[in-house]
């Protein structure tokens, strides 16, 4: 069963799209004005009808009949032959009247897109096992099962060639229409030897092969394109050559269908591009020199998707809005022009996905900004919407930037809405209305004009939510919980949200709490708070967050109110020289905790000297200068990781107990006590650092053999070690009496550290013979 529907499905493809092409009055008044005789289109057709009818048996035959097989291949050459006889006449028929061409699918009837189409088909082929879900790190990727790739490269005979599994390339067959390639070896150049033999080839395709060996020659893929005129996949993706990887001999390459020439070298395109009327993809992703694309791009009008996302382009070509069938779109430039303006996403209705809009400080009116009708794209899911920034930013008419803003506005179901670089000084109504009822995910950034947040909290769905460099935004208050009016009564305020990321506002000073009890409160689901580079901020932060399980705040200086009560959290970073207090720490739920300064050190180990903590596996404490030692003289036994930062005055755990989790220890400008460092036993240490303990002159390090890395700098007293056998990396910087010892390979240190296998000294390794 399975073999028929894999070998059946090409041949009946091709032959219903050669069906429907015959009849195409488009190409039959093509046919008619070239003179072509009536009846012998009668006579392909009934020929082609009665191959039809006979298919079925021969792929039953072809597997135990070798002469059914030959035949099946010669049929399947033929039907190739016509199918680009057929396309080159209804290319040259739509260039008069601009139908859409057809391809391996067949078209849509009942108002589905071709990709609907695709996608229809790809999940038929996964639910009969043809394909299935891979394993691998990239998502949403797909592998072929390995008998399903057998039975396919059986069917698929002479037809497609593999150049990296041949070595001698002249062997391939003359029927071949599908070529792949390995970009990092020799592969391509194979092809160029043969193109001459491969004039019906219709594929031409980079595939990702686990190897580095670099193309061989000079490869000329201008050649190439001269030879390979029925080619209707092209792909250079990766390619490095320069920007002549392409020239004006592109635009004969009428049957083209997709192009991918993402990550190239490519500067710009042959107007000749243009030309290509029944090109669908083009893919120019992380082409990092692109800053123009043709003038022509209007004349693309069955292009579907085009990727230039990652580019350097500066702005898009005129008449974009003639691309009424793009359904993929990235990225577009506003131009200052008319023809280039945000008006030609006008009629842009099929846009779908994420779509964002760049340099949108060359919309000049709020009567443009309507033009674009952002409302009607009702199948887009993801909207960024950009501004450049500036120097003149602070001049511009801020209502005029909210009239902008205001008619920019996306349709209710869209999901994901980032706005950047905003110049007003306020949001327009639409940005936080509870009717985007689907809208999961919200950044705002770069608004450094705003003064107020806009109301947010009543967003039924948002579980993400991004606010970063508000420049003049001093206060939060109740306007961004509150109702926008559109409800009749009051939901609990951001309810859904998930994660909260406030970071780089200069003058915020006041977070205003919500007044509610515990059963009411904001924020009932939060998981992740995040709050950094806020100097001015004071107060007040949320009370009660039933549901946070990380809470991280940086670089908030004045902050000195009490941290949320937070039962279940699990992870507790809070770093710079904020005095914020915390009270009832949970320390059976914290997993890693990472604390700045002496008030909150102090407070911790106090908390420590009541509470063990039974799972805490990663902690860090920095800037302390209270003498204080850990309690009962030990490490947490869950503890994984430890780092001790500029705390001169804390007391290293002494005692001669293992310490069975701990895996990476790093002591900087810490422990000054310290003077002959005798490391207890810790079985399972992997990773050891020591940095800047000005006082250390010795190190003991051999009980723990399990030590594979060991870093020393700025120790200046430093000079003897003994190091565990275990140990396969060392290195050394700015311990000066250590160093030389090691560069000198003094005989009283290094016996006992020659069996290391890499040894650095300042950043030059120190060769062992013995180990070279």
């Amino acid at each position: 069963m399975a073999a028929e529907l894999v070998g059946g499905a090409f041949l009946s493809s091709f032959l219903n799209v050669i069906f429907d092409r015959l009849s195409d009055p488009e190409i039959i008044n093509m046919m008619k004005g070239k003179k072509v005789d009536q009846k012998l289109l009668q006579k392909l057709e009934n020929i082609l009808s009665v191959v039809e009818a006979v298919l079925n048996d021969a792929e039953r035959k072809q597997i135990y009949n070798p002469a059914v097989k030959r035949w099946l291949e010669n049929l399947q050459d033929a039907v190739y032959d016509a199918d680009d006889l057929l396309d080159e006449i209804a290319t040259k028929a739509a260039t008069r009247k601009d139908p859409p061409p057809e391809g391996l699918l067949q078209q849509p009837r009942s108002g589905s897109t071709l990709e609907e189409v695709g996608y229809e088909c790809f999940n038929d082929l996964a639910s009969r096992s043809f394909l299935q879900p891979s394993n691998n790190a990239h998502k949403n990727s797909f592998v072929m099962h390995d008998l399903m790739h057998d039975l396919a490269t059986f069917y698929g005979g002479k037809f497609y060639f593999r150049t990296f599994e041949l070595k001698n390339v002249f062997k391939h067959d003359t029927k071949t229409r599908h070529l792949s390639y390995g970009l990092y070896n020799d592969s391509i150049s194979k092809i160029v030897e043969i193109c001459d033999s491969l004039k019906h080839a219709r594929t031409l395709m980079q595939v990702n092969l686990d190897t580095y060996e670099f193309s061989k020659g000079v490869i000329d893929p201008c050649h190439l394109l001269e030879q390979l005129k029925c080619l209707r996949v092209l792909s250079f993706k990766s390619f490095y050559l320069e920007e002549d990887l392409l020239h004006h001999s592109i635009g004969e390459l009428i049957h083209l269908r997709y192009l991918d020439l993402s990550q190239t070298l490519l500067v710009s395109l042959p107007e000749s591009l243009c030309d290509l009327y029944n090109l669908q993809t083009l893919k120019l992703s992380k082409c990092k020199k692109l800053k123009k694309l043709p003038s022509n791009m209007q004349k693309l009008v069955n292009l579907h998707h085009l990727d230039i996302e990652d580019t350097e382009l500066e702005e898009m070509p005129k008449g974009m809005g003639k691309l009424k069938d793009l359904q993929i779109l990235r990225y577009y430039i506003v131009g200052k022009h008319e023809e280039n303006g945000a008006g030609e996403l006008a009629e842009l209705v099929n846009l779908r996905g994420s779509f964002h809009i760049e340099k949108l400080e060359n919309v000049i009116n709020s009567s443009e900004a309507w033009k674009a009708r952002m409302v009607d794209k009702k199948y887009m899911s993801d909207l960024c919407l950009e501004w450049s920034s500036g120097e003149d930013s602070d001049m511009v008419d801020s209502q005029m930037e909210k009239d902008v803003l205001a008619k920019l506005e996306p349709h209710k179901d869209l999901k994901e809405l980032r706005i950047k670089g905003y110049r007003g000084t306020m949001f327009p109504e639409w940005v936080g209305q509870s009717l985007y009822h689907n809208m999961t995910e919200l950044e705002l950034s770069g608004c450094g004009n705003c003064w107020v947040l806009p109301t947010l909290g009543q967003l039924p769905a948002l579980e993400w939510l991004v606010i970063s460099n508000f420049d003049k935004v001093r206060r939060i208050g109740g306007e961004f919980y509150k109702d926008d009016g559109t409800d009749h009564h009051r939901e609990i305020p951001f309810r859904s949200l998930k994660t909260l990321i406030i970071r780089r506002m200069p003058c915020w000073e006041e977070w205003e709490s919500f007044e509610s009890d515990d059963n009411d409160a904001p924020f009932p689901q939060l998981e992740h708070l995040r709050i950094w580079e806020c100097p001015q901020l004071r107060g007040d932060l949320p009370t009660f967050l039933p549901s946070l399980k990380e809470l991280w705040i940086s670089g908030c200086e004045q902050l000195g109110c009490y941290l949320p009560r937070a039962p279940i959290i699990r992870k507790l970073r809070i770093s710079g020289k904020q005095e914020a207090r915390m009270q009832d720490l949970p320390l059976s739920t914290l997993e890693q905790l990472s604390i700045c300064g002496e008030q909150q050190v102090e407070y911790v180990f106090d908390v420590m000297t009541h509470t063990q903590p039974t799972s805490l596996t990663w902690l860090e404490i920095s800037n302390c200068s209270s003498a204080i030692s850990f309690p009962r003289d030990s490490l947490p036994p869950s503890l994984q990781y430890l780092s001790i930062k500029n705390c001169m005055n804390v007391e290293f755990p002494m005692r001669h107990q293992q310490h069975h989790s701990l895996q990476s220890l790093r002591i900087d400008n810490s422990c000054d006590s310290l003077t002959s460092f005798a490391l207890p036993a810790f079985p399972n240490l992997n990773e050891l650092t020591i940095k800047r303990c000005e006082n250390l002159t010795s190190l003991e390090v051999s009980q723990s053999q399990s030590v594979r890395e060991l870093s020393i700098s700025d120790c200046s007293k430093l000079e003897n070690v003994r190091l565990p056998a275990s140990l396969s990396k060392l290195f050394i910087r700015e311990s000066p009496l250590l160093g030389e010892r090691i560069q000198k390979k003094d005989p009283h240190i290094w016996p006992t550290i020659s069996h290391i296998p890499y040894i650095s000294v300042n950043g030059k390794q120190i060769r062992n013979d013995s180990t070279s």
